[in-house]
């Protein structure tokens, strides 16, 4: 048998803020997940993203503790177009997202913006 990719796994501090957070960024996430212990959303192409609490990560690693220093984990978010790149940046920071990155013409060519979500990880908007 060979290994496949098949979720990402988050570790949040406060998990109905993470998921307020994801669901400003169209994740169908059911509002009753807010006070689960361990939350999943499928995503597109059938990967899935899951939320874990520090107190559910501590049940089976006593010791854990998140990294210090930058983000934990990076995740990308495609814009139909640069426009909606910066409608999505200003409709989150409106919301009381943190903005790290506004909006910019990267030289690879993208419009590119970064989000930072309740846990401090880097979610950049590009198109």
């Amino acid at each position: 048998m060979t290994a496949r990719f098949d979720a990402i796994g988050l570790v949040v501090a406060d998990m109905a803020a993470s998921l307020a957070f994801y669901r400003l960024l169209g994740l169908d996430i059911p509002a009753d997940a807010d006070t689960q212990p361990h939350v999943e959303a499928a995503l597109p192409g059938g990967v899935r993203l899951m939320w874990d609490t520090v107190a559910t990560v501590r049940s089976f690693e006593p010791e854990w503790t998140p990294p210090s220093g930058s983000h934990q984990v990076g995740l990308a978010f495609a814009c139909d177009s640069p426009a909606d790149v910066d409608k999505t940046y200003q409709d989150l920071v409106g919301a009381g997202v943190r903005g790290k990155l506004e909006p910019f013409d990267a030289p690879w060519g993208q419009r590119y913006a970064t989000v930072l979500d309740p846990d401090g990880n880097g979610i950049d908007l590009f198109s």
